[in-house]
């Protein structure tokens, strides 16, 4: 996969998992039997995609002959990374959860996304990637969007909350940490974990909660939509993208989630909102675009052998 790829991999991640927002208003099953389904869904289709069913045979051009896709080995080798991805991406699930429902939407999403903090701060120290100026630049613009974004509606309650979308944050940041420092293994296994754990925690409280045919039509597309394939296309996406890299554009999940609010349900963002979310739009674009020129720059410039 090539870096523009990835970054495209990295964008619609984070389109599909904007769709969180309108679908949670509309389920009518409790969050942790939600996590649980979801969960469920997402890991099987995780499992599918490592499969490869799908895949046509191709032709092999030196003997002329179709020859099957390989199926790719299931590598679960229990290492650090991979488990520490894995709980990661549990734990800002269920902590962004929590954080859902002890605070204000606009905390919980504005607070989980200090992750490119976190992100930079640690990746400098376990991953020893260097955040460039650039960075750096996106980075402030995006807080500066955010905080346009989401001012309106933060609150200086709910304590309880913020602190469990901090940790969101936190957990999320290393789940991309985790998921770099697997750049040349294991990536899809930490996810198909994910889900599963997910899957484990909160499928026991499915019992008694009665979910509707909506409820399940609901929970099917944020388990394959939702969770599953933007799971699939990080962990792709991942082994190109510097953490922070990946992290940035993961900020447009909070600019994109009331959009589809808005186009389905008519809840309009003020205009300060708006404004919000093409200063992180463009920043975000701007900074991909960037990188990706500065980085064929620097290829073109190497010596041929």
């Amino acid at each position: 996969m090539t870096h523009r790829k990835a970054i495209y991999c990295m964008a619609l991640a984070a389109i599909f998992f904007s769709t969180s927002g309108l679908l949670i208003k509309v389920i009518s099953v409790a969050h942790l039997p939600l996590l649980g389904v979801r969960g469920a869904v997402a890991a099987l289709t995780i499992a599918l995609f490592m499969a490869r069913p799908f895949l046509p045979s191709r032709r092999d051009p030196s003997t002329g002959s179709n020859t099957r896709h390989a199926k790719p080995r299931l590598n679960l080798n229990w290492s650090l990374p991979q488990l520490g991805g894995a709980a990661a991406l549990v734990g800002a699930q269920a902590f962004f959860i929590i954080a859902a429902r002890e605070t204000t939407a606009a905390n919980a999403i504005f607070i989980q996304y200090t992750a490119p903090v976190f992100v930079a701060f640690f990746g400098i120290h376990y991953l020893r990637e260097a955040v460039s100026k650039l960075d750096w630049l996106a980075l402030a613009a995006i807080v500066v969007g955010l905080l346009c974004f989401y001012g309106d509606g933060l609150s200086a309650g709910g304590a309880v909350g913020n602190f469990f979308a901090l940790l969101a944050g936190l957990t999320f940041a290393w789940f991309l940490l985790f998921m770099r420092k697997q750049k040349d293994s294991s990536t899809i296994e930490t996810v198909l974990l994910g889900n599963v754990f997910a899957a484990l925690l909160g499928l026991p409280f499915l019992f008694g909660a009665a979910p509707t045919p909506a409820d399940w039509a609901g929970m099917l597309f944020l388990g394959v939509f939702q969770i599953g394939l933007p799971s699939i296309l990080i962990a792709l996406a991942i082994k190109e993208l510097t953490a922070v890299g990946a992290v940035l554009i993961q900020t447009l999940e909070p600019i994109l989630n009331p959009v589809w609010v808005l186009l389905f349900i008519g809840e309009m963002p003020t205009p300060l909102a708006l404004l919000g979310g093409a200063i992180v739009i463009g920043a975000v674009t701007f900074r991909s675009v960037l990188a990706n020129r500065l980085r064929r720059m620097a290829a073109a410039s190497q010596p041929t052998a």
